[in-house]
């Protein structure tokens, strides 16, 4: 099981940053909440601000933890740690995405998300309503 944490990067608009996998990465071109693994010691927050900085050149605060949620892929299984994050600062770099888009909430439901980030979109939007 890989420890894996991801971010809702929400920005002053309310919209929040999906990103496209690329094409060599594992589940090509699907859409994701960008996140990473987690390193020995690190704790999940730590890792997500370490990996949002490294893959997107953004500073994110991690302000609210959702649902953990475990899938088995074929060849391997994560559990997700999911944090809805404030947009703090940073110019948008692609170092390991194809792509990434700003969307409002309601447009998140028609991606082409990888089968884990579908409960966390799920959590994400029940967030708003409640």
């Amino acid at each position: 099981m890989i420890d894996v944490c991801c971010a809702i990067i929400v920005n002053d608009e309310q919209q929040v940053l999906v990103a496209q996998r690329s094409a060599v990465m594992r589940l090509p071109l699907k859409m994701e909440f960008p996140g990473g693994k987690l390193e020995p010691g690190e704790s999940p927050e730590a890792a997500l601000v370490r990996e949002i900085q490294e893959e997107l050149n953004l500073h994110i605060l991690p302000v609210e933890a959702l649902p953990v949620h475990e899938h088995q892929y074929p060849d391997f299984a994560i559990r997700l740690m999911p944090f809805i994050c404030k947009l703090q600062s940073g110019a948008i770099e692609l170092r390991e995405h194809a792509a990434v888009h700003w969307l409002e909430a309601p447009q998140l439901s028609g991606c082409d998300w990888a089968e884990a980030d579908i409960p966390v979109v799920h959590d994400y939007l029940f967030t708003l309503t409640n």
